[in-house]
């Protein structure tokens, strides 16, 4: 089996296994921009838990490989047209876009990062299984981890043929454009909805299938709160403070890490019908990143996130949890994002 050191040292090791994109998810979610292809310099970040710098680094000791596998920095008319397809709004003059590939190809050469070793140990592991494991010898595991790859095949197909041809289409759209524009916001709602739906297929599998949904509809803004507090605490969290209403200047809970990095929440207590806007999540981004500095900022609701809202939070880095994420969350699954 191939160790890890091998796998940091030699280009073609990596080479061989950079389509293995789908461990990316099976580790931790990655959260792309709203072309459904792509991660910022500060997302790629984000997902290995180190700081921006450090990725900055390794893309200028590897730039060449990196740009083998999709890295690239848009200019000009370029980054005004890629602005215009995927709604970011940003006043850089140039943007660095990071492909799944090269998100993949990052964990394989981030020596100082938790989570880039978990990825290599994952696609290790999923490689020596493909070596080794005969195909008539599947077992029931074996089938599930198929099945899963099926599920993850859907959503890879939706994000990098489904929505480009929908954006191809798009910049070449005359009076159709707008059509056109809803039509890939609902291809991205049915990818993001299998990802959702893989997730609570998997607690039904495990005996803890997230029922809570009508005790957290039934929930006052405030019991949210105390209730995002506990799964905090549950979560291994320490100095978690609720913080009074007229005081909390865009932040409802306070925390810090088992690891010692300090969270900031924000709760939304909003019925089904409705979506978290963009300029709630402007609020809260100001907050947590400018206002009041943090590690972790996470943006809890009870219902969606509108494409804007999430679009700011994606390039500022703050964590989204919508209404069934939480309902997984306080079913007992952790929130990854808290380790």
């Amino acid at each position: 089996m191939i160790n890890q050191t091998a796998l940091l040292e030699s280009q073609t090791l990596r080479n061989s296994v950079l389509d293995r994109t789908d461990v990316l998810d099976r580790v931790k979610a990655l959260s792309l921009l709203p072309d459904g292809m792509h991660v910022t310099t500060a997302m790629v970040a984000t997902y290995f838990q180190v700081g921006v710098k450090a990725i900055r680094s390794l893309v200028v000791d590897h730039r060449a490989e990196l740009e083998a596998n999709g890295y690239q920095i848009l200019t000009g008319s370029e980054l005004s047209s890629f602005k215009e397809l995927s709604g970011i709004q940003s006043r850089t003059a140039s943007l660095a876009l990071f492909s799944r590939r090269a998100v993949l190809n990052v964990a394989m050469l981030l020596r100082d990062s938790e989570v880039a070793r978990q990825v290599r140990v994952y696609l290790l592991d999923m490689e020596y299984v493909a070596r080794t494991q005969p195909v008539e010898n599947l077992a029931l595991t074996d089938l599930r981890a198929l099945d899963n790859h099926i599920d993850r095949r859907l959503t890879h197909i939706l994000g990098k043929t489904v929505v480009p041809m929908f954006n191809a289409l798009i910049a070449s759209a005359g009076e159709h454009r707008h059509e056109l524009i809803e039509l890939r916001q609902d291809i991205e709602r049915v990818e993001r909805r299998l990802c959702q739906h893989h997730r609570r297929i998997n607690f039904l599998e495990e005996g803890r299938a997230p029922e809570v949904s009508a005790e957290l509809k039934g929930m006052t803004w405030q019991a949210l709160e105390r209730h995002v507090a506990d799964l905090l605490r549950r979560d291994g969290c320490t100095d978690v403070v609720v913080r009074q209403a007229h005081k909390d200047r865009g932040i409802d809970v306070t925390a810090r890490t088992a690891a010692g990095r300090t969270v900031a929440v924000q709760c939304k207590n909003h019925t089904s019908r409705r979506s978290i806007r963009s300029a709630d999540m402007q609020k809260f981004a100001g907050a947590s990143r400018a206002v009041d500095p943090v590690d972790v900022a996470l943006f809890v609701a009870t219902c969606n996130f509108s494409s804007e809202a999430q679009a700011i939070a994606e390039l500022s880095g703050v964590i989204t949890v919508d209404s069934h994420d939480l309902e997984a969350w306080s079913a007992g699954a952790p929130l990854k994002d808290l380790r």
